[in-house]
């Protein structure tokens, strides 16, 4: 059993009881508001997130790191302290040896192929799975992990300053020139693109862009073909950054494409760059809406 974002508050406070205590052998007389003590953060934008809480020392693991270009400046210290159980995707072994009471976890983790939410239960591991589809349900899932962790008002206040810096952005944005945004995750068959239902798409749109792909729905990450996407004319190629291939490759990849090489914004260079983390749920929703305005308003177009 997980920790959904949905749960009311005292649910949450019940299950995170149960479940440690059905797996750690702990008494009935141990308190309902227990806070984790040995947590891990499997993602790089889970794990950002617990440290710009404030809540670094009880992190005991991380994974993903395959999927980051490592931490924002004012994290780099703590981020330094805290081990990966796994470079990329956690393991079942990694995970269930590790001691952690508590996991915080992007939805990549588990499922088919990943982890067993039920079977870590078991061993006395609650899981909050980080899967917010909207903002409003990562400002909640960020209320929740400040009840969890008994930490509420850091928790609000941090939700109001990425609100504040947001709604900032907003008020600058000139909705009739919005730029149609091509997000470049990589290309092979196609581009394999943000679609219209991913955390990324919403990002992009609060920053006055416009999702190229932003009618598809069936799933989150979809691959699109080069001539669709030449079809659809972006005004910009967003390309995220993590651990390879380098920016600079694709754009040498999407330059030396003879389809994608047509389109007038490779033709001047239209390319914007975001680091994979940002673009996931997490703590990084002000800084991605600040980054993503200035490429797409106030760098040359």
């Amino acid at each position: 059993m997980s920790l959904k974002k949905y749960n009311l508050l005292p649910l949450i406070l019940v299950l995170l009881f149960i479940l440690s205590a059905c797996g750690s052998n702990q008494s009935s007389e141990t308190s309902s508001d227990a806070i984790p003590q040995r947590v891990l953060a499997l993602g790089p934008n889970c794990a950002e997130l617990l440290v710009a809480l404030g809540l670094e020392d009880v992190i005991i693991g991380t994974s993903l790191r395959n999927h980051s270009r490592g931490p924002l400046p004012e994290f780099e210290t703590a981020f330094a302290q805290i081990p990966e159980i796994n470079h990329g995707s956690a393991t079942r072994e990694a995970v269930i040896s590790s001691g952690a009471d508590f996991i915080y976890g992007i939805d990549w983790e588990f499922g088919e192929g990943g982890l067993n939410i039920d079977e870590l239960a078991g061993y006395g591991i609650t899981v909050y799975v980080n899967s917010a589809a909207t903002l409003e349900e990562q400002y909640q899932e960020i209320l929740d992990i400040g009840e969890i962790f008994g930490i509420p008002e850091r928790a609000e206040q941090y939700v109001e300053d990425q609100k504040a810096r947001i709604e900032t952005i907003q008020n600058q944005i000139d909705t009739e020139t919005a730029p149609r945004v091509l997000v470049y995750d990589s290309g092979n068959d196609g581009v394999f693109t943000a679609s219209g239902i991913n955390f990324e798409s919403l990002l992009i749109s609060a920053a006055g862009g416009v999702n190229l792909f932003d009618d598809l729905t069936d799933r989150a990450w979809v691959t699109v073909s080069y001539e669709e996407a030449i079809a659809r004319d972006p005004d910009v190629i967003l390309i995220h950054d993590y651990d390879s291939p380098s920016v600079e490759a694709k754009i040498a990849e999407i330059k030396a494409n003879d389809v994608l090489a047509q389109l007038e914004c490779v033709q001047n260079n239209r390319f914007a760059v975001i680091e994979l983390e940002s673009v996931l749920p997490g703590n990084r929703m002000a800084y991605t809406v600040e980054r993503l305005f200035e490429a797409f308003y106030l760098s040359e177009r």
